[in-house]
């Protein structure tokens, strides 16, 4: 497995490497990806860390589990790779863009061009099986990524959350709101978004607050 990370983020959770859990998890992760079919393929594993490095991150989105279709995960939270056609939480996530900004919808799903910007996309989980959405939750990487936040939160200042639905928002229930910006809303999918993501403007929000603190918006 060519799996590797990028070196800012490899020197402040280089603690993390060492911890009993994370070796588990590497065993367990290996395994499953020299006998099943596993997403997104191992060198994306840390795709939204090697696309944004911790020095360059500005906004963190948060998601769960990486797609498990085919062709699908590419190790951003949301995005597909290019050319495969856009899954519905990411349509709405577009529609609320335009509504808010008036940033037109891309016919690409694949938001690398956020991540370079310094959107950390990050998933909670950052593997799963082939056609079983959570088949690699509870073990390890919860704990991994719950670490990551902490780092922000603790090592960073103004920085934007967008924790878009229950999950998201438990899990950053440790971020510090005095310090950063935390956005919540309802999930983007079908079954939610009507529920309190249309409307909820993230997008101008976290430009606004980046520019109050001295920093370039993001180019949605």
């Amino acid at each position: 497995m060519n799996v590797k990370i990028e070196p800012s983020w490899k020197e402040v959770l280089s603690d993390e490497f060492e911890k009993p859990y994370f070796k588990s998890l590497v065993s367990f992760v290996k395994s499953e990806y020299q006998t099943k079919e596993i997403y997104p393929p191992a060198g994306q594993i840390f795709a939204a860390f090697n696309k944004t490095p911790f020095e360059n991150v500005r906004v963190v989105i948060l998601g769960q589990d990486p797609y498990h279709g085919a062709r699908q995960a590419h190790g951003l939270s949301f995005s597909v790779i290019e050319g495969v056609r856009t899954p519905p939480s990411l349509a709405n996530i577009y529609k609320e863009l335009k509504s808010d900004i008036g940033t037109e919808i891309s016919p690409s799903g694949d938001l690398s061009r956020w991540a370079e910007q310094g959107v950390l996309l990050l998933n909670a989980t950052l593997t799963v099986e082939s056609g079983k959405p959570g088949s690699h939750q509870q073990k390890g990487w919860e704990e991994f990524t719950d670490s990551v936040i902490s780092l922000l939160n603790s090592k960073k200042e103004h920085l934007v959350f967008m924790l878009w639905g229950s999950y998201a928002q438990k899990k950053g229930q440790i971020i510090d709101s005095q310090r950063h910006l935390v956005l919540k809303a309802a999930h983007p999918s079908p079954f939610s978004a009507d529920n309190g993501f249309f409307g909820s403007r993230p997008f101008s929000q976290a430009n606004a607050y980046l520019i109050m603190h001295n920093m370039d918006p993001i180019e949605w």
